[in-house]
């Protein structure tokens, strides 16, 4: 029986132990998609709980944990009502015992040991005990100095067109910010046409660049500039959350028409859909091939699934699931309207869909070219990132594309206590390396298998976010 959490966690054999402490543990974090909030970096932010860290305030938060919490039939008092920072850790450090093979089990006590150097089980037995030796040791460990102990090296956060990307100008001026942070580009908004949010935010965009937004060719030249304002500041990718892939192309009259529909307020059919997010999709990827950016979809999100709870809570609070909808035919679609002008950017393409992994792993390879790994399947996401999702991914990957070329983990998360999910990633990417060997299936060649195992954790996505 192996030790809880101990040194040899998640690797089987020496072999992979060796990749492990050699090759993966040394390598720097490339965080190239997560969502924390650039003021809390650009200020050093100190979290006034180990509470507030972990379990998220004032709505923003860990929703990971809570629809776990919720599962266990705890009130929303203790998951994000009311109830003081101590009494929703108690609740939490109860119901931990219970989350036996879920993920938050390992990465809740891979945390503890990280950042805290607590190696012993959190139950309701010793919750005050910790939550007290965890909010003392918060008192020196700031946001910066939790990336700094995983050696984050860079990160990049999720920024809209309209932000003014300030805290990203302070902190680009800051020597003592030891870890490189760089926005990236979110136009979710500016292509949801059919959504109550598209109207306030053209407004919003319209009050930015300083001018009426009447006609899709106003929208898509405010867009250009803002991008550009973006590119000025760092950003090397953007990311679109496709929950439902749209595409067909059209013209721009026909593009413009459902524009006008949506500032109107009126309702917008899937066609529809299909022809603006299609024709301004197609826009933008021009753009990023222009600046040589990364582009990013997330597909098959099923979003706000309990209308009661989105009405009480509002968005990403752990109502979501995952979409069930056909999309290849749609996203080669895409890909090849951009590829036939020669203009398609670097691309990350994630299935919150397991069942899909093979579609994304067999289309990439239709574009690939002109540099290693042009087109990515990205890494197991949200719902998947799991032991058993992360092995999937790499044995699809490896058996319809080249694992070697892939640009490996990011958190997507919204805490600076997630590093460790890195950790965990590149333990279980050295396991299924030595497995390979041990089967027969991969000579014993410690040098190329150590650079694999680096490229993978590090080097991959460092030159391929470059410009």
């Amino acid at each position: 029986m192996k030790e809880f959490l101990g040194d040899d966690f998640l690797l089987d054999s020496e072999l992979a132990k060796k990749l492990y402490v050699e090759h993966a543990k040394k390598m720097p974090i490339f965080d190239f998609h997560c969502h924390l909030v650039p003021q809390q970096i650009a200020e050093d932010y100190h979290f006034r709980s180990i509470t507030e860290a972990w379990l998220g305030a004032d709505g923003y938060g860990d929703h990971y944990k809570w629809r776990l919490l919720r599962e266990m039939g705890v009130s929303e008092d203790y998951i994000t009502g009311n109830r003081s920072d101590w009494e929703k850790f108690e609740k939490f450090a109860e119901c931990m015992p219970y989350f036996i093979g879920n993920p938050i089990y390992e990465w809740t006590h891979l945390e503890l040991k990280t950042y805290f150097g607590i190696h012993k089980p959190l139950n309701a037995k010793n919750a005050k005990e910790i939550y007290d030796e965890c909010n003392e040791k918060l008192k020196t460990l700031s946001a910066r100095k939790m990336m700094e102990l995983n050696n984050v090296a860079t990160v990049y956060t999720t920024d809209d067109p309209v932000d003014d990307l300030h805290y990203h100008e302070i902190m680009a001026k800051d020597p003592t910010l030891k870890t490189k942070v760089y926005p990236a580009w979110r136009p979710d908004k500016a292509i949801n046409v059919e959504r109550d949010t598209f109207i306030p935010w053209v407004k919003k965009l319209s009050e930015v660049v300083g001018r009426k937004l009447d006609t899709l060719d106003d929208l898509l030249k405010a867009l250009d500039e803002r991008l550009e304002f973006f590119v000025d500041h760092g950003c090397t990718a953007s990311d679109h959350a496709l929950d439902v892939l749209h595409f067909k192309k059209a013209s721009y009259e026909e593009a413009d028409a459902v524009y006008q529909k949506g500032l109107r307020g009126e309702k917008i059919s899937f066609e529809e859909e299909d022809i603006y997010k299609g024709y301004v999709m197609l826009h933008l990827g021009r753009m990023y091939h222009k600046y040589n950016m990364v582009q990013e979809y997330h597909i098959g999100a099923l979003r706000n699934n309990s209308l009661r709870n989105y009405k009480k809570m509002g968005a990403d609070t752990g109502f979501d699931a995952v979409e069930d909808k056909d999309f290849a035919e749609k996203l080669s679609s895409l890909m090849n309207a951009l590829d036939e002008t020669d203009e398609l950017p670097k691309t990350v393409l994630f299935t919150l869909n397991e069942k899909d992994y093979i579609v994304l792993a067999t289309l990439m390879n239709c574009f690939q070219g002109g540099m290693k790994g042009k087109i990515q399947m990205g890494t197991a996401w949200w719902f998947n990132d799991h032991y058993d999702g992360m092995l999937s991914q790499f044995k699809k990957l490896s058996a319809d594309g080249l694992v070697s070329c892939f640009i490996g983990m990011l958190t997507d998360s919204r805490s600076f206590l997630s590093y460790p999910r890195h950790d965990y990633f590149r333990r279980e990417f050295c396991n299924y390396l030595a497995n390979l060997v041990l089967d027969g299936r991969y000579p014993m060649d410690e040098e190329m298998l150590g650079k694999i195992v680096e490229d993978v954790s590090y080097n991959n996505a460092c030159n391929y976010f470059k410009r």
